[in-house]
């Protein structure tokens, strides 16, 4: 236990280093003054089903966005809106039907991108016969990584996922359960050192613990300067970790950005007043609306100087709380707004 500590402890350290390239940068660098690691421009998707193949499915349609260097980007939808299906070619796994887009400034579908980049599909297969170990060393030798590299690299790699390394070696995939997989999955797409992160749905089949863990490890990799695009339906997490997000429906990216300017700012506040001059709290309080004997609205500006205001006006209080939207209230809004039907 003293050395799986020891070596979690030194390859904790080993990220760390490289967050002082990530500190040399200006903190109000603005994501647009940064590399465009992954673009895309009109992208649509259209598959043929039916006997006669005469029946068009559109899954994917006019998706054009700009991932930066460096970003964690979250991509949210419903089962069914494509997510995947933009993943897919992104990675050169599917083509698109038309439109275009690059990944590290190559056109999609370039085989020498493959070498850097990782990829967690949603539900990865593994050879069950294979120990974690085996599987790691196979997915290492895809990338004619040296031996003596893969010595070291790997069991830094189950200690960051949580893996043990004697299980690592002795267990066989085929016992090991959902969540563990995942934990391996997480562990081969990282395997090559990649410099752009795939993640499709990196939460599904782990308990609380380990999705702390998932999205400790997702920090760590960002802490290393790493570019990360993910699906996920765990909003919560998307929340804590993304810089920003996209909502993908039917095919259509609904809306994209940051969680402030999407959510609003983190220090909006919902207030009512008792009292007051209209005109003076209009310009405090833009949506001003007089209800049930009060004044209330969304307050902008400084919550100091407005209690000071306040009181030269003769006004009182009566409540005040955050009102940023949640993203999951924001996300089924945009779905209601656009009729789509969301389950109670």
């Amino acid at each position: 236990m003293l050395q799986t500590d020891q070596n979690r402890a030194k390859y904790r350290r080993s990220l760390a280093k490289a967050t002082m390239d990530t500190a040399s940068q200006s903190p109000t660098e603005s994501l647009a003054e940064r590399a465009a690691v992954v673009q895309t421009r009109g992208l649509r998707k259209v598959y043929r089903a039916g006997f006669w193949l005469n029946q068009k499915i559109v899954t994917l349609q006019d998706c054009s966005l700009d991932v930066y260097e460096g970003e964690t980007f979250g991509l949210l939808g419903p089962n069914g809106a494509g997510k995947t299906t933009l993943l897919k070619i992104l990675l050169g796994i599917i083509r698109p039907t038309k439109g275009r887009g690059t990944v590290l400034n190559q056109p999609l579908g370039d085989r020498s991108v493959k070498q850097k980049v990782g990829y967690l599909p949603e539900n990865p297969y593994f050879y069950d016969f294979l120990t974690a170990h085996e599987f790691l060393k196979y997915a290492a030798g895809l990338f004619q990584i040296p031996h003596q590299v893969q010595r070291q690299r790997i069991p830094e790699l189950l200690d960051l996922v949580g893996l043990s390394q004697s299980s690592a070696r002795k267990k066989q995939l085929r016992q090991y359960s959902k969540g563990m997989l995942q934990r391996v999955g997480m562990a081969q797409a990282l395997i090559n050192d990649p410099q752009v992160i795939f993640l499709d749905e990196p939460m599904s089949g782990l308990d609380p613990l380990g999705r702390y863990q998932m999205r400790e490890i997702i920090f760590s990799l960002k802490s290393q300067g790493k570019t990360i695009f993910f699906n996920s339906h765990v909003l919560s997490d998307v929340e804590k970790i993304c810089d920003r997000v996209a909502i993908l429906a039917r095919g259509e990216l609904l809306c994209i950005g940051s969680l402030p300017e999407l959510l609003g700012s983190a220090d909006l506040y919902q207030v009512k007043i008792l009292g007051g001059n209209p005109d003076v709290l209009r310009r405090w309080i833009p949506d001003l609306e007089f209800q049930e004997g009060h004044w209330q609205g969304h307050l902008k500006g400084d919550p100091q100087d407005f209690l000071a205001s306040l009181e030269l006006m003769d006004a009182q209080m009566i409540q005040m709380n955050l009102a940023r939207t949640s993203l999951e209230d924001f996300f089924v809004g945009q779905l209601r707004q656009r009729g789509i039907t969301v389950s109670q």
